[in-house]
C-alpha cells in the first residue's frame, strides 16, 4: 500500500492507515480515507532547489499564466472546528495593485503555475518579511513577487489574529534567522505564525500520538470531494501546498490512480 500512496503524495513519509482506503465518495457521505503523514523533507519555497518533488517537468509562471480555476478548493478542520478555508478561484492582483490594498500585519501569497505558493508578512513602507531559501528576509514587496501575481490571504485561517503591530514585530524580530535556527518549514508556516502566534505552525509544534485530529477536505466538483486526516497542522500545510503546486487536475488524477490500484489489490485479495 505504501507504494500506491507514494503515487498520491510524491513525498517520503511513514504511512499509518486509520480508515477505509477507498474513501473517495462522490456524494461526500460515505467512508473517508484517514492517513497520518510523517514527512522527511519539505519544499523550501524554491522549486529549483527541489527537482525530485514532481515526476513531470514543472511549468514556470512565465511559460503558463496562473489560473485560479486550477486551484483546489479546500477546508481544514481541527476535530469539528474549521480552521482554514479557501474557496475556489480566489482572484489575484499584480504586485503594484497589492501595495494599494494591504496594511501592516496582512499576510500575502504570491502564486505561479507549477510552483509552491510563497507567503509573506506586509510590514509597511512597501516591504515584506518572508522565509525564503532557509532564511528570513526583509525585502520590497515588488522584489519578492518576481513578476508573480499575489493576493491578501489574512482571512484564510480562522484563528484570532494578533494586533497588527505585534504581527509586524514578530516578523521583524526574526529577520536574519537562517538554517538550523529556523522554527518553520516553509513561508506559509512562518507568515501564519507571525499573525496568529500559534505553536502549531512551528516544526514539531504538536506531539504526534497516533491520533489524526486534523482533516483536509478537498473539493474537486460540487459533488466530488475527498478527505485526508493528519496528526498535525504542519503536515496539513505541507500537503495543501503540494496540491497547490501540482494543481487540481493532477491531484484528481493521482487520487484516481491510487484508488484504482487499491481496488485492484482488493480484488486480488479476494481471488486468493
Amino acid at each position: 500500500m505504501g507504494n500506491q500512496v507514494d503515487k498520491l503524495t510524491h513525498l517520503n513519509y511513514a504511512e499509518v492507515p486509520t480508515a477505509d482506503p477507498n474513501g473517495f465518495d462522490p456524494d461526500d457521505d460515505g467512508p473517508r480515507i484517514g492517513v497520518s503523514y510523517i514527512f522527511s523533507n519539505d519544499d523550501d519555497d524554491d522549486q529549483d532547489e527541489n527537482p525530485d518533488h514532481l515526476s513531470q517537468p514543472r511549468a514556470s509562471h512565465e511559460e503558463k499564466p496562473f489560473d485560479p480555476r486550477d486551484e483546489l478548493e479546500c477546508v481544514v478542520y481541527y476535530r469539528d472546528e474549521c480552521v482554514f478555508e479557501r474557496p475556489a478561484a480566489v482572484p489575484t492582483h499584480t504586485a503594484e495593485s497589492l501595495l494599494n490594498k494591504c496594511r501592516p500585519g496582512d499576510l500575502l501569497e504570491f502564486v505561479a503555475s507549477g510552483q509552491y505558493p510563497h507567503w509573506a508578512v506586509f510590514v509597511g513602507d512597501f516591504q515584506v518579511v518572508h522565509l525564503h531559501r532557509a532564511e528570513i528576509k526583509n525585502n520590497f514587496l515588488t522584489d519578492v513577487s518576481q513578476g508573480k501575481r499575489g493576493r491578501i490571504v489574512s482571512g484564510l485561517y480562522r484563528y484570532r489574529a494578533l494586533p497588527p503591530d505585534v504581527v509586524v514585530r514578530n516578523a521583524l524580530d526574526h529577520v536574519g534567522t537562517r538554517d538550523r535556527d529556523l522554527d518553520w518549514r516553509n513561508s506559509e508556516c512562518f507568515a501564519a505564525w507571525c499573525r496568529y502566534g500559534k505553536r502549531e505552525f512551528k516544526i514539531g509544534g504538536e506531539i504526534r500520538i497516533g491520533k489524526q485530529p486534523y482533516r483536509l477536505k478537498m473539493h474537486f466538483t460540487e459533488k466530488n470531494s475527498h478527505v485526508l486526516e493528519f496528526q498535525s497542522l504542519e503536515d496539513v500545510v505541507m500537503e495543501k501546498r503540494r496540491n497547490d503546486q501540482v494543481g487540481k487536475d493532477a491531484v484528481m488524477q493521482e487520487l484516481a490512480n491510487h484508488l484504482s490500484a487499491s481496488h485492484e489489490l482488493t480484488e486480488g485479495h479476494f481471488d486468493d
